[in-house]
């Protein structure tokens, strides 16, 4: 009977074939892929991938500005936003870019879509946010023009309150007041009151409107209390004694000459 003899190096050589073959597999499966744009699948990044990261220079032309700007070559687009809002101003959410005719999410990286040292990316403004920003400008116009009415209105207030004040002196004095002077005064005020109601007022507008219509309210209340006040004052009545003098007559002598 026969026995196969076997090959002691055989076998130290399949035993080594399959731990480098176990080797290879556990670090495929320790290593992580992404999917990138156009659906290339590519080693993912890590902070211990042994590249060298340069920062490259890129135009950025947004209508008549022109900005240059120093980002990360391996950056996303996303992450570009970043550095132009506190350039231009413009919210990240607000920003279009357009590489080689196309614009580009966010999730997308510079140096796979090809953006090199001194390549040029339009900025542009998306158009739901230019309607609102003028939506907010038209808003601020209309609440600037509500507090000018407001303050031409605070300001007639003023002299009215004033004379309020001095009919209230006079009458707490004791002297009477003409009655027709205390209701021109409430029409006047009532004339502003009427002002304010035709002033289509929002946000700060708002508060100010009603605080003057508090200050009208307020002096024609006052007025109210002054003309019930101004009826109970007796007129002061002035009488005048006249000194008469008793006329002697008058006696003329003439003098004769010849």
């Amino acid at each position: 009977m026969m026995k196969r003899r076997s090959n002691p190096a055989s076998g130290r050589k399949f035993e080594s074939s399959n731990n480098t073959s176990s080797s290879s597999t556990s670090r495929e499966e320790d290593t992580e892929w992404e999917m990138r744009p156009g659906g290339m699948l590519v080693q993912m990044r890590t902070e211990m991938t042994d590249v060298s990261v340069r920062n490259i220079r890129l135009r950025i032309a947004f209508g008549a500005l022109r900005y240059e700007i120093s980002v990360n070559s391996q950056a996303t687009f996303g992450e570009l936003k970043k550095i132009l809002n506190a350039e231009t101003g413009l919210q990240p959410a607000d920003q279009r870019l357009i590489f080689r005719g196309k614009e580009r999410e966010n999730v997308e990286y510079l140096d796979v879509c090809g953006v090199k040292d001194r390549s040029k990316v339009i900025l542009v403004e998306d158009a739901a946010s230019i309607e609102r920003r003028f939506d907010e400008m038209r808003q601020n116009a209309k609440i600037q023009r509500a507090l000018a009415a407001i303050s031409n209105v605070s300001m007639e207030v003023d002299k009215l309150a004033d004379q309020v004040s001095e009919m209230e002196k006079s009458i707490a004095k004791g002297v009477k007041v003409p009655e027709v002077q205390i209701t021109t005064l409430m029409e006047m005020l009532m004339r502003q009151a009427i002002k304010l109601d035709n002033i289509a007022a929002e946000g700060d507008a708002c508060a100010q409107k009603s605080l003057q219509g508090k200050r009208v309210q307020k002096c024609v209340e006052t007025l109210d209390v002054l003309k019930i006040s101004n009826a109970k004052v007796k007129p002061v009545i002035v009488t005048t004694n006249w000194e008469t003098f008793d006329q002697s007559p008058a006696t003329a002598q003439w003098e004769l000459f010849d």
